[in-house]
């Protein structure tokens, strides 16, 4: 018996834990689909709402024409207005349902998005623990090993050989192995809605469109990664509505979508030799709760 009850103890624990997972979404449910029978039940209650206004005009023209010596007009008087009041509390009646599932629908839709805010509200700081710490460690890195340490501490590289169009010397250097690019990276190839078979075309857009998010950035101070992958015709990402860049003290202050100035696969696409190239764009990280903390700064800054 010990064991069973255990047994129905670790159930019901992990049956709780399954419902407050999905509790934004049950109550999300639930309001949506209390407010459609909050809709239906005023729908009913509207039906019968002749039959009592009825009732109640009827009452009161019998009131108004009864004529007796002990009917007083004080006795019309009070004779009316209980008439009113019964009628507005059968009205009442027969709304109430509806009024009652309607608010609590509301209550539910409120709690989800309450519960949905906290944990947003947690994933952000945690992202931003994360991502602090982070920086903070690649800025020591670079600080005792320099800039090329730290790309390939963070990079799996791996040596490439071409021909240099100066000297026409073969040049051997290292450069980020494929697969190697940050989370935020994607291709740009014939995937995307914006791209052509014309290399020209390809480096021309990319450079209009990296020079026009720079000046976005400066004239409103913030830009989602979400709107750099529409501009360029990529699909959005989850990660995408919430990083970006801001104008900050700590920030880069400019976009950069990491192709023009690289080495390997970046000087072949720059130079004509491929149609198709890997954009790594160098967020800030989660900036959606950065905005209003940076405005005065963007402003300052525009200036």
């Amino acid at each position: 018996m010990k064991f069973i009850s255990k047994a129905i103890a670790l159930k019901a624990g992990r049956q709780a834990l399954l419902g407050k997972k999905h509790s934004p979404a049950i109550l999300f449910g639930a309001g949506v689909i209390g407010s459609v029978g909050s809709t239906v039940l005023a729908c009913r209650a509207t039906l019968k709402l002749e039959e009592t206004l009825i009732t109640a005009q009827n009452n009161l023209s019998i009131a108004k024409k009864l004529d007796h010596e002990d009917y007083s007009e004080t006795d019309r008087k009070k004779d009316t207005v209980l008439i009113y009041v019964q009628g507005a509390v059968e009205v009442g009646k027969l709304y109430a349902p509806a009024i009652i599932l309607g608010a609590a629908s509301l209550s539910a839709l409120t709690a989800s998005h309450n519960i949905l805010n906290k944990r947003n509200l947690a994933l952000t700081a945690a992202y931003t623990a994360i991502d602090k710490a982070f920086t903070e460690y690649r800025a020591r890195v670079v600080e005792k090993y320099g800039e090329e340490q730290d790309r390939d501490f963070r990079y799996e590289t791996e040596q490439v050989k071409y021909v240099d169009e100066k000297t026409g010397k073969k040049v051997t250097t290292l450069r980020a192995a494929p697969g190697s690019a940050s989370m935020y990276a994607r291709f740009f190839d014939e995937y995307s809605k914006s791209w052509s078979k014309e290399n020209e075309y390809n480096f021309l857009f990319l450079m209009c469109q990296q020079n026009y998010m720079n000046d976005l950035l400066k004239a409103r101070g913030h830009v989602f990664l979400n709107e750099v992958y529409e501009a360029l015709g990529l699909d959005h990402s989850s990660a995408g509505a919430v990083v970006g860049w801001v104008v900050s003290d700590s920030g880069d202050n400019f976009i950069d979508f990491g192709v023009f100035d690289k080495e390997g696969q970046g000087r072949d696409f720059v130079n004509g030799r491929e149609g198709s190239v890997l954009l790594d764009f160098n967020v800030d990280g989660i900036i959606y709760d950065k905005i209003d903390e940076h405005k005065r700064r963007a402003v300052a800054w525009q200036s």
